[in-house]
C-alpha cells in the first residue's frame, strides 16, 4: 500500500460494510509511472453488485451500450430522451476512462466532408443547450476558430471548402490577414495569407460533457452501471444478446459497442477484428501567459495547417497539440497484437517532446509568446484511429443487432451528433441521413494488421496536408483483394481504392506511369506523345557556362558542338569522357552553356573530367549566389521570384515568349487573352539602387511619395556594373524608364530608379550586334 500514500480518497457507498469497502479498495490497481488509479471489478462477486453499484441490477434491457466515454453516454442520452425504455450503459471502470478524459476537447462546425458537417452541427447545438437541460455544467467555450493558410495552395483549398459550405446551415468565412490578426492578436503574421473563420467553434471540457450526457440519460430513465466490465457476449437465436458481467448477465435486444480503444477486445468476443488502433497523441499546457491574461476576450482556436498543430486558450495560458509526420508519430500497435492491458483506463503514456519539437518550433514562430511560456503539463494519451480516420457507425454485418460507434479520432465533437444519428436509426429503422463513409462494413477481413498500421500512420501523418479532389493515398496497398485482371491492368491505369479492392479510375496510354501531382494529367488529357518518369533521385545535373565552355566540352566528345551542329535549346544524348550524358544547349545566365544530365553514379567522373579538360582555359566553380547576380545583370526572371502563382506572364514581362495569335489552343491561352483584354494594373520593372553597405535580397517594400506602391522580387549586387540591382512589381504609371522610387532596406528607404533592361547584354545578343556591326563596315 506504500504507493497509495499520496492519494487521499473520500468514498461514500450506501449500505457498504467495512469488509466490502476494503475488498473494493484492494482491487484498485496502481502501477508506478501511471497517473491515475483504476478499478478491476473482476475481483468482485455478483453478490456484491448492488452494494458496489449502489443500485438494483437489471436483468433485461432494450439496448445495452458498452462504454462510458462521451460517445457511449451520448447514445444512452439520445435513446432515453427519445422515449426508449430500458436503456443500460455499462462502463468497465469510470465514466470518461479511456480517451475521453484526457482529450483536448476541441469543438468545430467545420468538416471537409459533406455528411459529417451535420454530425458536427448537431453536436454543437446539443452542447449549447445541454447545461440548461441537465443542470450539469459542460464548460463550453465558443470563441470561434481560424484555420490559417500560409501557402497559395492552402488558400485555394479554403476557397474550395467555401464552395462546399454555402448550402449548409453553419457559418464559415474566408478572411484576410487583417481579420485573422484582429481575432488572434498574438500571431506573427509574416506567413499568414488568409484564414478560414468558423464562428461558434471552440472547446469543451470532455469530463463535464460526459457527466452532463450521463445526467441527461439518467434523467430520462437510462441506467448507468460502473464499474461493470463486459466479460462475454453471446448471441441468441432470436437475435437478442446475453451480455455477461461480473455482476450478472443482461438479456438485451441489441448492443452498441462504444468502447473506444477497447473496441477490438469487445469485437473479438464475437469473432470480429475491428480495425482500430491507438495512436499516441500529445498536447502541451502552459502556465499563465501575461499576454493572454491581459486580453479582454478569449482567443479563438487556431489551426496552423502548415505547422500541423492546434492551439487554444486554456484559462490564462495556452494549450498546443501537434500531429507529427507519419515517420515520427507513434502507434500503440502492441495493443492490436497483444491486447490492451487489463487495468488501463485513466493512465497516460510517457511523453516524448523530441517527436514534436519541429511543431513546437513552428508554433513558437507563429505565436511568439510561447517562447517564454512555462510548461505545466504534457499529456500523451491514446486516441483511436481507423485506417481512414473515419469512425465506424451503424449495424455490423455478420451478426444481428450488433451496432458499433467506434474508431473516433475526434470523439468529443462527434459524440453529440453520432448519438442522435444512431438513436434515430435504431428507433426508426433507417438512418436520418447518408453517412456511408462511416459504414462499419466498409472494412472486412482483408484489413490485416500491417495494412491497419500503415494506413493509420498515413492518416495521422496526413492530418493537415493539403487535400485534393480525387486524391489517392497508397500506404498498405494493395491488399489481398485483387481481381483476376488486376495484375494485367495495374500498370496500365490509375488505380482507385474501394473497400479493399483496386479498381482502375482511368487508363494511360502505353508508356505512361500510374499516378496523378499535374504533368501526368495534362499529358493524358492532352493526348501528348511523351513518356514521364520521376528520376529525381537517380539523375544529377551539372552546368557549364562561359565563352570557353564549348571548347572544354569538345575535348571530351566527338559530338559536333558548333552552332550548326548543336543548336540553342536542342537536347542530345552524347558520350562525354566515355560516359552517357543527355546534354541541352542553353544560354546559361546569358552566356553560352550546357546542362548535362547524368546518372548519379557517374556524376563525379564527368565533373572531374571537365575540370581536368578546362585547366588551360581557367575553369572554376560558381555557386547560386553568383548565378543570381549574373542572371539579374542580364534581366533573367527567376522561377519562384519574378515568376510565381501570384502573377502572370504578361505582368512578368514575358510577352516576347507568348504568341497569342498562334492557331494552337495552348494551356492558359484563354486566360491570358482575358488578362490582356482587361489590361494590366502592374508590371515587373528593372531598377537600380543607390545603397551603401546593404543590397536588396527580394521582397522589400517599394515606396513612392510616402505610400507603399509595390515590392521587390529579387535583388543582388552586380559586380559587372558595380551597383545594386533588383526586380520589382510596380503600378503601370510608375514603370517608365527614369521613374524614381524608394526601396526599404532594414528600416531605411534607399533611392532607386527604373532603368532599361538588361544592363549586361547576353552572349547571343553581343554576337548578333557584332555581326551586325561587321556587316555595316
Amino acid at each position: 500500500m506504500s504507493h497509495l500514500d499520496s492519494y487521499i480518497c473520500y468514498i461514500q457507498f450506501p449500505q457498504v460494510t467495512w469488509l466490502e469497502l476494503c475488498r473494493w479498495y484492494c482491487c484498485r490497481l496502481y502501477r508506478p509511472g501511471m497517473q491515475h488509479l483504476t478499478c478491476d471489478p473482476s475481483f468482485l462477486s455478483s453478490s456484491d453488485a448492488a452494494s458496489v453499484l449502489g443500485k438494483r441490477w437489471k436483468d433485461t434491457a432494450e439496448t445495452v451500450i458498452i462504454g462510458g466515454g462521451c460517445v457511449g453516454a451520448s447514445v444512452a442520452y439520445h435513446l432515453a430522451k427519445s422515449g426508449m425504455k430500458d436503456v443500460v450503459l455499462l462502463e468497465k471502470s469510470d465514466l470518461t476512462a479511456g480517451s475521453t478524459w484526457h482529450a483536448a476537447g476541441l469543438t468545430t462546425y467545420y468538416h471537409p466532408g459533406i455528411n459529417l458537417k451535420k454530425v458536427h452541427y448537431d453536436s454543437l447545438k446539443l452542447y449549447e443547450r445541454l447545461e440548461a437541460e441537465t443542470g450539469q455544467a459542460v464548460g463550453l467555450h465558443q470563441p470561434g476558430s481560424v484555420r490559417i493558410a500560409s501557402s497559395p495552395a492552402r488558400v485555394d483549398e479554403m476557397k474550395y471548402q467555401m464552395t462546399r459550405t454555402h448550402w449548409h446551415v453553419t457559418e464559415q468565412y474566408l478572411i484576410g490577414p487583417e481579420k485573422v490578426k484582429e481575432l488572434f492578436p498574438l500571431l506573427n503574421m509574416d506567413k499568414v495569407l488568409a484564414g478560414l473563420y468558423t464562428p461558434g467553434d471552440g472547446h469543451i471540457d470532455p469530463y463535464s460533457l460526459t457527466m452532463a450526457l450521463a445526467a441527461g440519460a439518467r434523467m430520462y430513465g437510462a441506467q448507468i452501471y460502473n464499474p461493470a466490465p463486459v466479460t462475454g457476449l453471446s448471441p441468441r437465436a432470436d437475435g437478442k444478446w446475453d451480455v455477461q458481467t461480473p455482476h450478472g448477465t443482461i438479456l438485451a435486444n441489441r448492443i452498441v459497442n462504444a468502447t473506444g480503444f477497447w473496441a477490438r477486445e469487445v469485437g473479438k468476443m464475437i469473432g470480429f477484428d475491428h480495425p482500430t488502433i491507438p495512436v499516441h497523441h500529445q498536447y502541451v499546457v502552459t502556465a499563465t501567459v501575461p499576454e493572454v491574461k491581459a486580453l479582454k476576450k478569449e482567443l479563438p482556436v487556431i489551426r496552423d495547417l502548415e505547422g500541423s498543430y492546434y492551439l487554444r486558450q486554456e484559462r490564462d495560458g495556452l494549450l498546443f497539440g501537434p500531429y507529427e509526420k507519419m515517420e515520427k508519430m507513434k502507434l500503440q500497435d502492441s495493443w492490436v497484437t497483444d491486447g490492451v492491458p487489463p487495468g488501463f483506463g485513466k493512465e497516460l503514456f510517457e511523453s516524448d517532446l523530441d517527436r514534436i519539437m519541429e511543431h513546437v518550433e513552428m508554433a513558437m514562430e507563429m505565436v511568439p509568446v510561447l517562447k517564454t511560456a512555462d510548461i505545466v503539463n504534457i499529456v500523451s494519451g491514446p486516441i483511436t484511429y481507423t485506417p481512414d480516420l473515419l469512425p465506424m457507425v451503424g449495424p455490423h454485418q455478420g451478426v444481428r443487432n450488433y451496432w458499433t460507434a467506434i474508431g473516433f479520432g475526434y470523439g468529443v465533437i462527434h459524440a453529440g451528433g453520432i448519438g442522435k444519428f444512431l438513436s434515430d436509426w435504431i428507433r426508426n429503422g433507417e438512418p436520418p441521413y447518408d453517412l456511408i463513409e462511416c459504414d462499419p462494413n466498409r472494412y472486412s477481413k482483408w484489413v490485416d494488421v500491417p495494412f491497419l498500421c500503415a494506413k493509420a500512420r498515413e492518416s495521422y501523418g496526413f492530418n493537415n496536408v493539403v487535400g485534393y479532389p480525387k486524391e489517392e493515398r497508397f500506404a498498405g496497398r494493395p491488399t489481398y483483394r485483387q481481381s483476376g485482371v488486376y495484375q494485367l491492368l495495374k500498370d496500365k491505369g490509375s488505380m482507385g481504392f474501394h473497400a479493399g479492392w483496386e479498381q482502375p479510375h482511368w487508363f494511360y496510354k502505353p508508356g505512361d506511369e500510374t499516378g496523378y501531382n499535374w504533368i501526368e494529367t495534362e499529358a493524358q488529357d492532352g493526348g501528348y506523345e511523351v513518356d514521364i518518369s520521376n528520376v529525381t533521385e537517380d539523375i544529377g545535373v551539372l552546368g557549364i557556362a562561359g565563352p570557353n565552355s564549348r571548347k572544354v566540352l569538345q575535348k571530351l566528345t566527338n559530338e559536333d558542338l558548333s552552332d550548326a551542329g548543336f543548336k540553342f535549346l536542342q537536347c542530345k544524348s552524347i558520350q562525354l569522357a566515355g560516359i552517357p550524358v543527355r546534354a541541352i544547349r542553353i544560354s546559361y545566365t546569358g552566356e553560352l552553356g550546357w546542362e548535362l544530365y547524368i546518372d548519379q553514379k557517374n556524376m563525379a567522373a564527368v565533373y572531374q573530367a571537365m575540370m581536368e579538360a578546362g585547366k588551360d582555359e581557367g575553369i572554376d566553380n560558381f555557386g547560386t549566389y553568383a548565378m543570381s547576380s549574373l542572371r539579374l545583370e542580364k534581366g533573367f526572371r527567376g522561377w519562384g521570384a519574378e515568376m510565381n502563382s501570384d502573377t502572370n506572364p504578361l505582368e512578368a514581362g514575358l510577352d516576347y515568349f507568348i504568341k497569342l495569335n498562334k492557331p494552337a489552343d495552348f494551356i492558359g491561352k484563354a486566360a491570358l487573352q482575358e488578362i490582356k483584354a482587361k489590361g494590366l494594373k502592374r508590371k515587373l520593372s528593372y531598377i537600380t539602387l543607390d545603397t551603401d553597405n546593404i543590397d536588396p535580397e527580394g521582397n522589400e517594400t517599394v515606396w513612392h511619395n510616402g505610400k507603399v506602391v509595390g515590392n521587390t522580387t529579387s535583388g543582388a549586387y552586380s559586380y559587372g556594373t558595380q551597383q545594386s540591382l533588383a526586380f520589382a512589381y510596380l503600378p503601370l504609371e510608375l514603370c517608365s524608364v527614369g521613374q524614381k522610387v524608394e526601396v526599404e532596406l532594414l528600416g531605411r528607404k534607399y533611392p532607386a530608379m527604373v532603368v532599361q533592361e538588361p544592363l549586361v547584354l547576353t552572349e547571343p545578343t553581343r554576337t548578333r550586334l557584332q555581326k551586325k556591326a561587321k556587316g555595316k563596315v
